[in-house]
């Protein structure tokens, strides 16, 4: 087994799009379908090498698995750590599954610059699996910023009419959080030498640090904000749907399905088990914006005439709940959280997928554009209404199991914030329904609408692979949720042994919203 052998498994993953972008730097430029080919099936090896994470994944202990600890800069005690836990392996294996789908996606978009973009994809695709393998803070942050550069290119290059505005709007948010990162994580540094002797930029190092309640809170604050941006949580959401809006399909399933969960996942590998004290005291904070979040980008979303502006709002909306799960510090509300992060990365990859379908056939996006379109393209009207269905948390499908989750654990630390939270589900059924009405049902208006073509076979090869996850999870949960168990469960002792007891900060939450 490659757990036991110390196959250097995670590297190979990470890596794997790098041998891909080195073959297509040979091919010309002009050969547009085999550079096309060449990064497809790049992205099919990597995912199927992901697969044994899963399988060969010990589900009864929370320790990292898979571990790669090599010295690296032995001076300053960077190490080339990687390592995965019950928190983490869901997001690796999301990444791989979407990436080779976002690229099977754009196809026949993006007919300039093919060869570009496709290298983008790539070495995008090796940013953010790296993030979510690396256990040392330096090879973390590298990392980071490595997939902000693609992205920038997507946008800037390949998207719409406002790219360079959004493109470099995303840049500079994203940007500015992370300097206030890469300050905060200097100064653990620091504080850690003072207190052991040692330097060390390995993460698990810094769970038993056990700062003081000042320093905790000052640098809680600049995590915070560094991940708040990425999430995006209310108010740091706004560079969000330029990004989308402007950005090519592939660039928007990936946006959406992959790199918002950057911020989520930074909030349980680093803010909660490092800054536990701190964590409890910012709850009534996170999670007040968090149901702003919620019902903001629903109400938004509502107000929306372009359907991919829609869709951008609405994960304002949906990564609220995530949050809203994550701190309330309960195993129901992070087992819903993770799980919804997956849930969230495939039924909005597949609703941006979707858009992607109808602006290749229209060029245009706008809902008023539409109407009756059902009548031409019935497969993907059905399609499209199951995805809505999982996006709206419709029981049977994956969008239920992790809001449930998520309600219950935001019940049991508030009944406020709880009961705040549900008018986000009425508005999402509103708002999803609402358009999905006034493009497919009525009369058919616009004579281009006439003789539109139903999903071809390229099409239903990389949204019905979503399908079938977005029905497994939702009536099969338990394989999901299974791996996760004994890491949330440790996060959490971290959290009550460090810091105060989760039952007092219920009451704390319950004082300030009762």
């Amino acid at each position: 087994m490659m757990n036991s052998l110390n196959f250097p498994i995670l590297s190979v993953i990470t890596y794997l799009p790098l041998l891909g972008i080195l073959v297509l730097c040979v091919i010309n430029g002009k050969r547009h379908d085999l550079l096309r080919w060449v990064a497809f099936l790049t992205a099919v090896v990597t995912f199927l090498v992901s697969l044994p994470l899963y399988f060969l994944f010990d589900s009864s202990t929370w320790q990292m698995q898979f571990v790669e600890n090599v010295p690296w800069v032995t001076q300053f005690g960077i190490n080339y750590h990687m390592g995965i836990d019950g928190i983490s392996l869901l997001l690796v294996l999301l990444t791989t599954f979407l990436s080779a789908l976002a690229i099977l996606s754009t196809w026949s978009a993006v007919t300039e610059g093919v060869k570009g973009y496709m290298i983008s994809l790539l070495f995008l695709e090796i940013g953010m699996t790296g993030v979510f393998c690396s256990l040392d803070f330096i090879l973390f942050y590298v990392f980071w910023e490595v997939m902000l550069i693609p992205m920038y290119f997507i946008i800037g290059i390949w998207g719409g009419p406002r790219r360079i505005y959004a493109a470099v709007k995303f840049f500079i948010y994203t940007m500015s959080g992370s300097v206030l990162m890469l300050v905060a994580i200097l100064v653990l540094y620091s504080m850690y030498y003072k207190a052991t002797g040692v330097f060390t930029f390995d993460i698990l190092s810094y769970y038993n640090l056990g700062l003081p309640s000042n320093a905790q809170f000052w640098l809680f604050l600049a995590f915070f904000l560094a991940f708040a941006i990425k999430v995006p949580m209310f108010p740091f959401h706004t560079w969000l749907p330029d990004a989308h809006v402007e950005a090519p399909t592939a660039g928007s399933v990936i946006l959406a399905g992959v790199l918002l969960k950057m911020g989520t996942y930074g909030f349980l590998r680093f803010s909660l088990p490092i800054f536990p004290q701190a964590s409890i005291d910012f709850i009534p904070v996170i999670l007040c914006l968090s149901v702003i979040g919620i019902i903001y980008g629903a109400l938004v979303s509502l107000a929306q005439d372009d359907i991919k502006k829609l869709v951008a709002y609405s994960s304002v909306s949906h990564l609220g709940y995530c949050m809203l799960g994550m701190f309330a510090l309960n195993m129901e509300g992070v087992k819903g959280s993770i799980i919804q992060m997956i849930n969230h990365g495939l039924s909005t990859g597949a609703l941006f997928m979707i858009v992607g379908m109808l602006y290749e056939r229209r060029h245009t996006r706008l809902i008023s554009e539409y109407g009756g379109i059902m009548k031409v393209m019935p497969v993907l009207a059905g399609l499209f209404l199951l995805v809505a269905f999982s996006s709206m948390g419709v029981p049977g499908l994956n969008g239920f199991v992790g809001e449930l989750l998520i309600l219950i654990g935001a019940f049991k630390a508030s009944l406020g914030y709880g009961l705040l939270s549900t008018v986000g589900l009425v508005l999402g059924a509103v708002y999803l329904l609402w358009m999905y009405k006034r493009v497919m049902y009525g009369n058919i208006t616009k004579e281009e609408n006439k003789n539109l073509k139903d999903m071809s076979g390229r099409e239903l090869a990389y949204l019905l692979p979503i399908i079938v996850f977005i029905v497994w999870i939702g009536v099969c949960p338990k394989p999901f949720l299974d791996k996760m168990d004994a890491s949330v469960g440790h996060l959490l002792e971290v959290v009550n042994h460090q810091g105060s007891t989760v039952a007092d900060a219920q009451k704390h939450i319950v004082s300030n919203t009762n």
